[in-house]
C-alpha cells in the first residue's frame, strides 16, 4: 500500500469523531489542576489556604495562555482553575474541540511545570455558550464559587491548625451555615470581609491599551504609539457589578 493511500486510510480513525464549535457561539475553556491539593499542600507545602507564590504561578500560566496564538479576551483564575473567554470569531484549529482541549491543557501544564520546577498537570473542557447572557452567567458562577471556596478554605484550615484531623474538620464544616462560618473565623481573629479580594473573588486578566513613546525612522521624531498589554485585576467587582463588567468587556472586544 502506498504511503498516500495508507495516510488517508489511517487518518480517518483520528478524525472520525471530530467535533467543532459552531460559528457564532462563544467558547469558554476551563482548565483544572490535577491532584493540586496533594501537589501544593503535601509535596511542595505552599502556605494554606492561600499562597501568593502559587497565585503568581497561576497568573503567569494564564498570561502564557493568552499569548499562545489564540485570541483570548479574558482570563480568570481562582484556586487551581483557569477560565478563558475566546473572541467570538476566533477560528484557531477551525474550532475543533479535541485540538483546543489538548493544546490548552498541554500549554498550561508545560508553563506551570516550568514555574514550579516539578510536574503540574491540567485538564481542559470547553463550554459552548449561545449568547452574552450565558457568558456572563458562566463567569458569575465561577466568581461565586471562588467566594464559597475562600470561606470554606479559611474555616477548614483554622480547624486543622487547631488540631482537628482532615475528617473531623470536614465533618464540622458540613454542619455550619454561612453565618456560622463567618462567626467561626471571627473567633480565630479573622474578618472574612477584610481578606484580600483576590482570595474571595479570583483574579481577572484582560487586554488594555497604553501609550508608549516610539520612533519614526522617516522623520526622525519621537512619536506616541499605542500598544497592548495584559492587566491583572486583583480587585474584581462582585455580583451585579461583576456581571456588568463581563458584559462590557465582551461588548468592547
Amino acid at each position: 500500500m502506498k504511503f498516500d493511500e495508507l495516510d488517508s486510510r489511517m487518518r480517518v480513525f483520528e478524525t472520525a469523531h471530530d467535533h467543532c464549535v459552531l460559528p457564532g457561539l462563544y467558547i469558554v475553556a476551563r482548565l483544572d489542576g490535577r491532584s493540586f491539593t496533594r501537589l501544593t499542600k503535601e509535596i511542595h507545602q505552599f502556605e494554606a489556604p492561600y499562597d501568593t507564590r502559587l497565585r503568581d504561578f497561576m497568573l503567569a500560566t494564564v498570561e502564557h495562555l493568552m499569548n499562545c496564538g489564540i485570541d483570548i479576551i479574558y482570563g480568570y483564575t481562582q484556586s487551581d482553575e483557569i477560565s478563558l473567554l475566546f473572541a467570538q470569531k476566533e477560528n484557531t484549529f477551525n474550532r475543533k474541540l479535541r485540538k483546543l482541549n489538548s493544546v490548552l491543557a498541554g500549554e498550561a501544564s508545560a508553563k506551570f511545570s516550568l514555574l514550579l520546577g516539578d510536574l503540574g498537570c491540567f485538564d481542559c473542557r470547553i463550554s459552548q455558550l449561545p449568547n452574552t447572557e450565558e457568558v456572563v452567567n458562566y463567569f458569575r458562577w465561577r466568581s461565586e464559587d471562588a467566594h464559597r471556596n475562600a470561606l470554606n478554605a479559611h474555616c477548614y484550615w483554622c480547624l486543622r491548625r487547631d488540631g482537628e484531623s482532615a475528617t473531623q474538620a470536614t465533618s464540622m464544616m458540613n454542619r455550619l451555615s454561612v453565618a456560622d462560618k463567618n462567626e467561626l473565623l471571627f473567633q480565630y481573629g479573622i474578618n472574612f470581609n477584610q481578606l484580600p479580594n483576590w482570595q474571595k473573588r479570583g483574579v481577572g486578566l484582560y487586554w488594555e491599551e497604553y501609550q508608549k513613546q516610539g520612533f519614526n525612522p522617516v522623520t526622525g521624531e519621537t512619536v506616541p504609539a499605542l500598544r497592548r498589554r495584559i492587566r491583572q485585576d486583583l480587585d474584581l467587582p462582585m455580583k451585579d457589578e461583576y456581571s456588568q463588567f463581563i458584559a462590557q468587556l465582551i461588548k468592547s472586544s
